[in-house]
């Protein structure tokens, strides 16, 4: 079965607004997993993947730089979906 990555309709709209290395390590990220999979790409710590808790419970979040971070989810059929991409600071989520 092959693994495929979502963009949510929200994260379509915050991928056209974020700065292009931004968009472009995302894209990185979408091709290590149809690559080498999901398991082996949450390894890989310069994303620092890493499970959320309270209002994010049952989504992840990766690192795309400093300050964005990337959301995502695994839903009920197994596909990564990219739920949303925002500009953080440490006190956002």
């Amino acid at each position: 079965m092959r693994l495929e990555v979502l963009l949510a309709k929200q994260a379509e709209k915050d991928l056209e607004r974020v700065p292009g290395y931004v968009a472009s390590k995302l894209k990185a990220w979408v091709a290590l997993i149809l690559k080498v999979g999901l398991r082996e790409t949450r390894a890989v710590k310069g994303y620092h993947d890493e499970p959320l808790h309270g209002d994010r419970a049952g989504q992840r979040s990766i690192r795309l730089s400093r300050s964005y971070r990337a959301f995502y989810r695994i839903t009920q059929t197994g596909e990564v979906e990219i739920v949303l991409i925002l500009e953080v600071n440490k006190h956002d989520y």
